[in-house]
């Protein structure tokens, strides 16, 4: 089998790739530049010894887990085909359709009670006292005056210049 070497640009870098044929297609299989790879005793993972128990454990988890069947609404990629009714109705010209509404509206959560109950449960189990406090409510400061825009500066500007010019003609 024959092959060639190319380079591409791809994503505003130069890569390097492998092209061959494989029955009547040219296929292009990416290739890494040396700094691009790494080292394999960098990702080599360390000796590990497991038990036979958990070796089932985890088989009967594969088991339990894997599904043969991939049909069915949950496995209906229904982003591209709204996006299809969409360009259909742009090139018709015809109103856009109509989103669906959500099946239940999201949850939405209070962080500062979510928090506060982490606390507590975390104290509970260290067997401390449970209350959480108030935190201390900041005092306002004193607000400073906001700074002149340009147009008020140069405003200012032309205020004094007036001024300074009446004085000079009165002089």
């Amino acid at each position: 089998m024959k092959v060639a070497i190319a380079k591409y640009a791809w994503s505003g870098r130069e890569r390097l790739g492998l092209l061959r044929l494989r029955d009547d297609v040219i296929v292009l299989h990416a290739m890494r530049w040396p700094d691009e790879a790494r080292d394999p005793v960098a990702v080599d993972p360390p000796n590990e010894t497991v038990s036979q128990e958990e070796i089932e454990q985890a088989l009967a988890l594969i088991d339990r887990m894997t599904q043969d069947d991939l049909e069915g609404p949950e496995f209906t990629d229904t982003y591209t085909d709204a996006l299809a009714e969409i360009i259909e109705a742009k090139r018709e010209e015809k109103p856009l359709p109509e989103a669906p509404e959500p099946e239940e509206p999201g949850k939405v959560l209070d962080l500062m009670a979510a928090l506060n109950e982490s606390v507590q449960q975390a104290k509970v189990s260290r067997g401390e006292d449970a209350d959480v406090h108030e935190m201390p409510k900041k005092t306002a400061a004193k607000k400073q005056p906001a700074k002149k825009t340009a147009a008020e500066k140069t405003a200012a500007k032309k205020t004094t210049k007036e001024t300074t010019a009446r004085r000079s003609r009165s002089a």
